[in-house]
């Protein structure tokens, strides 16, 4: 029996021997890995970009809309920055557009054109991570251009004055395809409103037109 008990305990103890130098073995796990979190999309940031489109709308003349109508190409660039809290989106944007927005009455009688204009508004928008949707709203400012070929021949009489009381309104939605480009497309609703006619004092017109633009712009 004591031959027995002996052979035991010799065998557990050449066990434990086992496992303590198996414990001093090198592992064969490779390192821990930290985990790589990506950073969530931001829209809060400065922006510049470039725009381009169609404008259409109307002539107004003392209090009468419509006098004739209007329409032409829109292009130009924009400068801004947003803010994100949460979803939501505030900022505001800068823009100067250049434009062959032109028009003439059923008559001959007046021609107009707006050879440029420019906005200066507030945004406001909610995030869907890279996707935006905004409303705008804000000051308005441009050139309107006005001659009477049909009163006076050749010698048609001309004027040209910057409206600098108007306001424009709008949305769009953008769409972030990196961290730095963003792409949108816009509509914009823009009145310069009337302003009297230098050689015809007592006589004012204006224009008012709508807007739909691509844009493109890089975030910073």
């Amino acid at each position: 029996m004591k031959k027995y008990l002996l052979s035991g305990v010799a065998a557990l103890g050449l066990l434990a021997a086992g496992a303590a130098s198996a414990a001093d073995l090198p592992s064969r796990k490779g390192p821990v890995v930290a985990p790589v979190y990506v950073p969530a999309f931001t829209w809060t940031g400065f922006y510049v970009g470039a725009n381009a489109g169609y404008g259409w709308g109307n002539v107004n003349a003392n209090g009468f809309a419509n006098v004739g109508d209007l329409d032409g190409f829109v292009g130009g660039g924009q400068v801004g920055y947003n803010y994100q809290i949460g979803q939501f989106v505030i900022g505001a944007e800068a823009d100067f557009q250049g434009a062959d927005l032109s028009s003439g009455d059923n008559l001959g009688l007046l021609n107009v054109k707006t050879e440029w204009y420019g906005t200066v508004r507030a945004r406001a928008g909610v995030a869907f991570d890279r996707f935006l949707v905004y409303a705008t709203g804000g000051w308005a400012y441009g050139n309107v251009k006005t001659s009477f070929p049909g009163l006076f021949g050749p010698f048609a009489l001309n004027t040209d004055r910057t409206h600098t009381g108007g306001f424009a309104v709008g949305g769009g939605v953008e769409y972030a395809f990196t961290n730095n480009l963003i792409g949108g497309v816009e509509y914009m609703y823009v009145d310069l409103g009337e302003k009297n006619i230098a050689t015809l004092p007592g006589n004012k017109v204006g224009t008012d037109f709508s807007v739909v633009r691509a844009r493109l712009s890089y975030k910073f």
